[in-house]
C-alpha cells in the first residue's frame, strides 16, 4: 500500500513539477522576446527627445571596436539619443530578466513542496477504498462473512471492485452456510439409521427372542442398512458431480429421457400417475452415466411428488430438458431450497437411490453445474405442482 501511494505520489508530483517548469521557461521566453520593445517605448514615452539629445554620448566600453561612425544622414542630437536610449533598454532588459528569473526559480521550488505534498494525499485519497477492500479482507473469517464494504463512493472502477467484492463475499456466506446444513443434516440423517439399528438390535433381541421376532429385526435392519447405503450412494454422486467431468462425449439427451421414463413406467402406473414424452432432439456433450441420473431424479421426483391421478410431462428439446407435474402446492418461496440436500416437502417413508433423503434435486442441479448447464424451479401456482427447467448453454 505504502509503496503503491509512493509510485503515485512520484508519478503525481513528478507531472506536476515537469509541468511547472514548462510553464516557466515558455513564460520566460515569451517576456525575453518582447521586453526590449516595451522598455523602449516605455523610456521613450517617459524620456522627452529633447533631454535625450542634451544627454552626453556614452562612452564605448573597452571591448567594443572603435571604428569610426559611418556619416549618418539623422543630426547628432538624434543620433545621441537614440544611443541613450538604447543603453537604457539593454540595462533595464537585463535587470528585469535577471530577476525575473530569481523570481521564477523560487517559485518553482516552492511549487515542487507544494506539488509532492498535494500529490501525496491525493494519491492517498485514490488508494483508500483498496485500503478499505484490503483491512475487511484480512477481518474476514467464517463468523463475520455477512460484514461488506459498502463503499460510498461515486461510480468508478475503485467502485465497481468494492461491489464485486461484496458480491463475492454473499456468494461466499451462501456456500459457507450451505455446507455447513448440509454438514448438519447429513449428520442427523446418517446418525438416524444407525440410532435405528442399536434400538432394534437392543429391545429386539433382549430376552429370549423367538424365530418370528428374530426374522422382523433382521428385515427392520436390512432394509436400515439399505437406507444408510442409498444416502451413502446419493452423497458420493453428489461429490462426484461438483467435481466435474473428466471427459465428454456427445449424448443424445432424448433417448436418455426416453429409457428413464420406460425404466419408471410400473412405478408411475401403481401410484395412478401419467407420464407423457416428448422427446424433441438434443445433444449435450458430457457423461452419459450423469445424464441418465438426472433424468430419472427428474422424472422419479415428479412422479413420486404427486397427487392420485396425477400427470408428468417431460419435453426435451433445444431449451434443454422441462419435467412439469401435478401435485400439492408449493409456496413459491420455498422453491429454491429444494435444490440444496436433504430438503424434502413431505416426510419420506421408503427409498429410492440419491433421492428418499431429498438429495435427489441437489443431484440435478449438480450434474447440470457440471454440464454448464443452469436449473431453474417453478410452482405452478393454484393447480398444484412444480416445473423444473434445465438449460445448457454448450448444447451444439
Amino acid at each position: 500500500m505504502r509503496s503503491e501511494r509512493a509510485r503515485l505520489t512520484a508519478l503525481y508530483g513528478g507531472l506536476l513539477v515537469l509541468a511547472g517548469a514548462l510553464l516557466t521557461g515558455v513564460v520566460y521566453l515569451l517576456v525575453q522576446q518582447g521586453l526590449y520593445t516595451s522598455i523602449s517605448t516605455a523610456v521613450t514615452t517617459a524620456v522627452p527627445a529633447k533631454e535625450l539629445r542634451d544627454l552626453p554620448t556614452p562612452t564605448p566600453a573597452p571591448w567594443q571596436s572603435a571604428v569610426p561612425a559611418s556619416p549618418s544622414p539623422l543630426p547628432p542630437g538624434v543620433v545621441r539619443g537614440l544611443a541613450v536610449t538604447r543603453t537604457l533598454s539593454d540595462a533595464a532588459e537585463d535587470a528585469a530578466l535577471n530577476r525575473l528569473l530569481v523570481v521564477s526559480v523560487i517559485v518553482l521550488c516552492a511549487y515542487a513542496v507544494l506539488s509532492i505534498a498535494l500529490a501525496w494525499w491525493m494519491a492517498g485519497r485514490v488508494l483508500r477504498p483498496v485500503a478499505v477492500i484490503t483491512e475487511t479482507a484480512r477481518r474476514l473469517s467464517g463468523e463475520n462473512l455477512h460484514e461488506r464494504i459498502a463503499l460510498e463512493a461515486p461510480p468508478g472502477e475503485l467502485k465497481e471492485l468494492a461491489d464485486t467484492f461484496d458480491g463475492m463475499l454473499g456468494r461466499m456466506e451462501q456456500l459457507v452456510s450451505a455446507q455447513q446444513r448440509f454438514a448438519a443434516n447429513a449428520a442427523h440423517e446418517l446418525r438416524t439409521p444407525v440410532a435405528v439399528q442399536r434400538a432394534a438390535a437392543e429391545i429386539g433381541l433382549a430376552g429370549e427372542p423367538d424365530a418370528p421376532k428374530v426374522a422382523r429385526i433382521r428385515a427392520r435392519l436390512i432394509a436400515v442398512a439399505d437406507d444408510s447405503e442409498r444416502i451413502i450412494e446419493g452423497l458420493l454422486l453428489l461429490a462426484a458431480s461438483e467435481q466435474g467431468l473428466e471427459r465428454r462425449e456427445p449424448v443424445a439427451v432424448h433417448e436418455v429421457a426416453r429409457e428413464a421414463v420406460d425404466a419408471l413406467a410400473r412405478e408411475a402406473r401403481e401410484r395412478g400417475v401419467t407420464v407423457t414424452l416428448r422427446a424433441g432432439p438434443l445433444t449435450v456433450p458430457g457423461d452419459a452415466v450423469l445424464l441418465d441420473r438426472l433424468l430419472h431424479n427428474l422424472v422419479a421426483n415428479g412422479i413420486r411428488h404427486n397427487v392420485p391421478q396425477g400427470r408428468v410431462e417431460v419435453r426435451t428439446g433445444p431449451d434443454g430438458i422441462t419435467v412439469s407435474n401435478t401435485g400439492p402446492e408449493i409456496p413459491p418461496d420455498t422453491v429454491h431450497l429444494l435444490f440444496e440436500p436433504f430438503r424434502r416437502l413431505t416426510q419420506r417413508h421408503r427409498h429410492a437411490p440419491g433421492e428418499g433423503a431429498g438429495l435427489g434435486m441437489s443431484i440435478v442441479a449438480a450434474i447440470a453445474r457440471a454440464h454448464g448447464g443452469t436449473t431453474a424451479a417453478y410452482a405452478n401456482g393454484e393447480g398444484g405442482g412444480l416445473t423444473v427447467q434445465v438449460g445448457f448453454s454448450r448444447t451444439p
